[in-house]
């Protein structure tokens, strides 16, 4: 199977160190949580459950009251209505202090708000897996992310069926589909695009299709 590849590929980032980071990047829609609980979920079957952990940037959202106060509400998702900082610390963390219990945020989509300390890294994580969309952007506080990463893979498939994915996801938390179509056009795909252009900078690229998961040639 596909993800048998892939799952052995994130295990042996481990090696002889004490903790890895695997970051996958790609944009609104492409599958990045679906490839990351897939991969948590077969590194766990291998190795137990307490030898991987998984912390989404999802968690990172600046909460509405502050979007609000920088007038940004309108274009939640952008890189600048993350706390891209405290990303990169975090995950910093993660590689520096294996022994603690890491707490990090979570992000409820039904309230699409970040909640606190929804996820922790227990001091037996060897491998810790992370999600977002800007893990691979030549930016100062991304990069810093990305420097705590082992390895960032790169998700890419069909574009078509990425959009609708989105509309599909806006209309299951609450929009309209309408408002979700609108929303795709004018916020998501300004955000993909923006991700696209950092796809060359990842070490590897996996590729949603039909088939599943696998790792372009």
């Amino acid at each position: 199977m596909a993800l048998d590849e892939l799952v052995n590929a994130a295990t042996a980032l481990v090696g002889e160190r004490r903790r890895a980071v695997l970051g996958i990047a790609g944009a609104p829609g492409a599958g990045k949580t679906t490839l990351a609980e897939a991969v948590v979920a077969g590194v766990a079957e291998v190795r137990g459950e307490d030898w991987v952990a998984h912390v989404p940037m999802d968690g990172f959202h600046l909460a509405d009251v502050q979007l609000d106060r920088l007038g940004a509400r309108g274009r939640k998702g952008a890189p600048d209505t993350f706390d891209a900082e405290g990303y990169a610390h975090l995950l910093r963390r993660v590689v520096d202090d294996p022994d603690a219990w890491i707490y990090a945020p979570g992000f409820e989509r039904t309230l699409e708000q970040p909640i606190a300390a929804a996820m922790v890294v227990p001091p037996s994580a060897r491998l810790v897996v992370t999600e977002g969309n800007y893990l691979l952007l030549p930016e100062p506080h991304w990069e810093r992310a990305r420097r705590a990463t082992t390895e960032v893979w790169f998700v890419s498939g069909d574009e078509d069926l990425r959009r609708s994915r989105l509309i599909d996801r806006h209309v299951t938390f609450g929009k309209e589909r309408q408002a979700a179509t609108r929303w795709v056009a004018e916020s998501d795909e300004l955000n993909a695009a923006l991700v696209a252009s950092s796809a060359a900078r990842a070490d590897r690229v996996v590729v949603n299709s039909p088939r599943g998961w696998h790792f372009r040639a």
